[in-house]
């Protein structure tokens, strides 16, 4: 099972985002799809989460602002991201907790990210 994030880039205070990832693999089914992220000297943190229900969670510092999604018969999961702030530049991640083709059990797996910056 693979991940690939895209999406990242430069983007001016205020302005909008979407990130995708999209797993591939042998896959029978993915709970929950979640987008981390790393600022400069930060340690890695939180963004969101859906699972396979379709509830969410986010941090408290991007509430309001982002939107996580997922297509379930693409598995796939996006983030949209609006009214970026510097504070927003970072690494993101994305990570799935996939059970395989005949596997009993779910294992997380990490994309290898995308680099988001925002800055005038």
């Amino acid at each position: 099972v693979q991940l690939q994030a895209s999406g990242g880039g430069l983007v001016q205070p205020g302005g909008t985002l979407r990130l995708s990832c999209a797993a591939s693999g042998s896959i029978a089914s993915i709970n929950v799809m979640a987008w981390y992220r790393q600022g400069p000297g930060m340690q890695r943190e939180f963004v969101a989460r859906i699972r396979s229900e379709g509830d969410t969670i986010y941090a408290d510092s991007v509430k309001g602002r982002f939107t996580i999604s997922r297509n379930v018969a693409k598995n796939t999961v996006d983030l949209q991201m609006e009214s970026l702030e510097p504070e927003d530049t970072a690494v993101y991640y994305c990570t799935m907790d996939v059970r395989p083709m005949g596997g009993s059990q779910n294992s997380r797996y990490w994309g290898r990210g995308t680099l988001v910056t925002v800055s005038s």
